[in-house]
């Protein structure tokens, strides 16, 4: 199997990443921007490392020249995502990455013909933020080919990590985002609100701007898509605050505070992440039908490391064509339940094909 390299191998995230792939023999290269935590990391582990900045193209294409995979975990991927994608263009490196930044998803769609020029796979969002709802979806799109309307969601409280955290502050302003007749539109923040059950009663969920309005669409081609995640009331009404409040947050100075206190907080546990679980949700509907499947899964980060890893084992194999991929348009519906403790999927169907909740489907 080909050479590794897993750039931000030293965050949270990244770190769990990097065991993984040790453990499973995979023998990566350690690398990011940040000298002495590279070098904690590299003689922790007892790994090769590489430490290089993400500004000078040249710099990067040099440090890629050897290395058949990059596997990205550096957030927010807005900030990461283009410079190494250059890099794995001009050295001819498959390039994987677990952002869940709609942005990013959609700026590598369109390389899709540079990457097949160059016989480069760019995957993108090979975490829990898109694969298990991507394979959800791939699923339901099999259940009813004529789909025209896709809604998927997620019940699962978990604290995020510092990546996570600063990701989501560096996007305070952007409200909501949905897709509507193959189009992404903004919409603002908890822009809906629906009652859905997961599996274990009706729960309320609002809408999210999750990287599966992205990539979902690109796997299953169905025009209108929306995301949702349950949220329990305190973060609803914050939500909705957030459409006043979304300037304020987005300042700089505030941005900054923010990160500071968000880096307070490394992540969960690993007593914490053996224990969580997802419960997560789809629905697809056509002009007369409508079907209804769910998933049960480990703990998002559980998943995240299982499916980054296990993606980057299937892209140096060369199981994923060239040119832009989706985890569930790569390696097919059923990739998520390869993913140790992933349970479905559970089928449901139903004549009905109006709801009250949303605007798509009246």
């Amino acid at each position: 199997m080909g050479t590794l390299l897993i750039y931000g191998s030293y965050g949270f995230v990244g770190a769990l990443i990097a065991r993984e792939a040790i453990d499973r023999g995979l023998d990566p290269v350690l690398a990011g921007r940040d000298r002495d935590r590279l070098r904690e990391q590299v003689d922790d582990l007892e790994q090769p490392g590489r430490r290089f900045d993400l500004e000078d193209p040249a710099v990067v294409a040099e440090a890629l020249a050897d290395i058949d995979c990059v596997l990205n975990c550096a957030g927010p991927f807005s900030n990461t995502a283009e410079a190494l994608v250059e890099g794995c263009l001009e050295s001819e490196a498959e390039y994987v990455d677990i952002t869940g930044e709609i942005p990013v998803i959609e700026a590598l769609e369109e390389r899709d013909d540079e990457a097949i020029d160059a016989g480069v796979t760019l995957l993108p969002a090979a975490a829990f933020s898109t694969v298990p709802m991507d394979c959800l979806a791939a699923h339901l799109a099999d259940r009813l080919p004529d789909a025209t309307e896709l809604a998927l969601g997620v019940d699962s409280v978990r604290v995020p990590s510092v990546g996570t955290l600063r990701t989501v502050i560096e996007g305070a302003e952007d409200g909501g985002t949905i897709r509507r007749g193959g189009t992404l539109e903004d919409v603002p923040a908890a822009w809906r609100t629906r009652r859905i059950d997961f599996g274990r009663g009706d729960r309320p969920a609002v809408t999210m701007p999750t990287g599966d309005v992205s990539s979902a669409y690109y796997t299953t081609g169905i025009p209108n898509v929306e995301i949702y995640a349950v949220m329990p009331q305190p973060a609803r009404t914050a939500l909705r605050l957030h459409r006043d409040l979304a300037p304020i947050l987005a300042s700089n100075p505030v941005q900054w505070t923010l990160e500071r206190l968000a880096g307070i907080r490394e992540g969960p546990s690993e007593r914490a992440r053996e224990r969580g679980s997802a419960y997560l949700w789809g629905e697809a509907r056509s002009d007369d039908e409508r079907v209804v499947a769910r998933l049960r899964t480990p703990d998002p980060y559980v998943v995240t490391v299982d499916a980054a890893v296990t993606a980057t084992q299937r892209v140096l194999a060369g199981d994923a064509a060239d040119g832009f991929q989706t985890a569930a348009g790569a390696f097919g519906a059923d990739f998520v339940l390869d993913l140790d403790g992933a349970e479905g999927f559970f089928d449901d169907s139903s004549p009905e094909v109006t709801s009250p909740t949303n605007p798509l489907l009246r």
